[in-house]
């Protein structure tokens, strides 16, 4: 007897079409295993949208320096934009869709395997109330405390009024990014990524609309409102996907399913103590940042946008096999979701630190390519490349964390040494920053996050034998040895060309060909694993693309 995928009719082209080896009589079914080219595929998708989106964010920024530039009005916003960055964190991108994608996967292998009912409909119909509940009470307590959570975030900020204005209106995101996190977490457990991965498309259009239709009457607060209406839109553009997928039907169908088993309390808790403290970070740069002269926090949160697109870049290959590693495991399958998790984290060093090296090479270029116009003057442009290429320092661990957690709650077993991992990197952060931030301004805090979010990244890899899925750390840690030194000699030599061209444009597009073409150089003499590979992948692919 042979099982097809249920997934083989939909335009979504990250659907794969393999279909699994015939079974003997009574032998369980299991989910078509994805083939290298569906992970290609589906990466590719993912990395386009992911791209658009990214785009769409730095149009975001570049909208909001432009009209507002950095000042008193875009520091009260941007406390306000704290709510929906830790929301997404918590409920897109790390917390809840770690929960939910490992037990929703789980229901898809169950349904394969022909369980009574469809476990997927009776997880989704378990849990999503009671989610929809919990996220419209949290919405509520953040509008009514707005002003208790611009005073705990920004006590220096002076004009705390605007910034209540702004959080009331963010605060909405809760609702639409925690629907939208379920959304995203149920499509992904059945391989479908098309739909996920332009959610931020949408959300970003949402908030450039709305500052430039309103910003002359709302000023600030127009990106605010931008915000409630892109959390909106992230829902719509996924609901035709998610609605289509859960009316398919199971192998065997029973008319009465037992029902599904609600959350891990436990589970649950670890996730999101982990993503909260995690999130952190950023409160402590807004506290800190809000005691330093107007526009700090503006030059921190530029900054950060641009230095944190490699990050994400190099985890979207986590997202498209952390759905495949957690049924992997769900199969009992331990050395599939060991190779796999290996062969992740290989990659996601090498893209991630290609990433870091162009920013530490170019960043006065980028910036003022980026941002320097309108209300943004070269001196904000200087401020902000200087903070860019500190943060470039912590990349590589704000990468290393974003893939190893995802092999901790693979398992969906609590473990409370990710948060144990997560605090200490958070302690780390906050007394350096403390120490540094009167001394060494938007420098040092900076630098605090760089410190922090490394010390964590190595608590991790260190502690994860025994916890998650085993990897070999030794091995692990030898490979991404390889593309450091790369990055360190690319970045070196980049920054010394790209600082001898006058044209901000002409120095970016120097300083970005010397970086690739050392780092790639560099990375293929050390025999980088993750580096090898896909650059055998690309030049095979050539030929191909070249044909069609």
């Amino acid at each position: 007897m042979t099982v097809t995928p249920p997934h083989t009719t939909d335009r979504d082209p990250t659907v794969p079409a393999n279909v699994p080896p015939a079974r003997a009589a009574g032998e369980p079914a299991a989910v078509a295993q994805p083939t290298s080219r569906f992970l290609a595929k589906a990466t590719l998708v993912t990395a386009v949208l992911t791209a658009v989106g990214s785009l769409l964010g730095l149009g975001r920024d570049q909208a909001l320096s432009y009209l507002f530039g950095a000042g008193p009005e875009t520091d009260a916003f941007l406390v306000a934009w704290t709510v929906p960055e830790f929301a997404a964190t918590l409920l897109i991108e790390d917390g809840l869709a770690i929960v939910l994608v490992p037990m929703i996967s789980v229901a898809v292998v169950r349904r394969a395997r022909g369980a009574p009912g469809d476990p997927v409909r009776s997880v989704v119909a378990t849990t999503l109330p009671r989610l929809t509940l919990a996220f419209m009470a949290v919405a509520a307590l953040l509008i009514v405390g707005a002003p208790y959570v611009v005073e705990a975030v920004a006590p220096g900020l002076p004009d705390p009024g605007l910034a209540v204005d702004c959080t009331r209106l963010t605060s909405t995101c809760v609702l639409s990014f925690g629907l939208a996190g379920f959304c995203s977490a149920t499509l992904r457990a059945h391989r479908r990524f098309m739909a996920p991965a332009a959610i931020y498309v949408a959300y970003n259009t949402g908030i450039i609309t709305a500052m430039f239709v309103l910003g002359g009457r709302s000023g600030v607060r127009a990106a605010a409102i931008g915000v409630a209406i892109g959390g909106g839109l992230m829902v719509l553009i996924q609901l035709p996907s998610l609605l289509r997928e859960l009316r398919r039907k199971s192998a065997t169908v029973v008319e009465v399913a037992e029902p599904e088993r609600p959350m891990d309390l436990a589970l649950v808790s670890t996730v999101l103590l982990f993503g909260l403290c995690r999130q952190s970070q950023v409160l402590i740069e807004r506290f800190l940042g809000s005691t330093l002269p107007a526009g700090a926090i503006s030059h921190l949160n530029y900054a950060q946008k641009v230095a944190q697109i490699p990050m994400t870049f190099s985890l979207m290959l986590c997202t498209v096999t952390f759905p495949i590693v957690a049924q992997a495991l769900a199969e009992d399958d331990a050395e599939r979701a060991r190779g796999r998790v290996e062969k992740d984290l290989a990659l996601v060093s090498c893209i991630v630190l290609f990433g870091a090296a162009v920013i530490v090479a170019c960043a006065p270029q980028i910036t003022a390519c980026l941002f320097q116009r309108g209300a943004f003057t070269a001196h904000d442009t200087a401020a902000t490349a200087a903070v860019m290429r500190v943060y470039a320092l912590g990349l590589l661990g704000h990468a290393m964390v974003g893939a190893l957690i995802r092999s901790y709650f693979s398992t969906r077993r609590p473990s409370w040494y990710p948060l144990v991992a997560m605090v200490t990197g958070i302690v780390v952060t906050s007394w350096i920053g403390a120490a540094t931030a009167g001394g060494w301004g938007v420098l040092g805090i900076a630098a605090a996050n760089a410190a922090g979010i490394t010390v964590t990244a190595l608590l991790l890899l260190g502690g994860i034998g025994g916890r998650g899925v085993p990897i070999r750390v030794r091995q692990v840690v030898v490979e991404m040895s390889k593309p450091v030194r790369a990055a360190v000699l690319a970045a070196a030599v980049g920054m010394f060309c790209a600082s001898r061209v006058q044209s901000p444009l002409a120095g970016l597009a120097v300083g970005t060909a010397v970086v690739t073409v050392v780092f790639v150089a560099s990375a293929r003499a050390l025999g980088a694993f993750g580096f090898t590979p896909a650059l055998h992948s690309v030049t095979r692919r050539l030929p191909y693309v070249r044909n069609r």
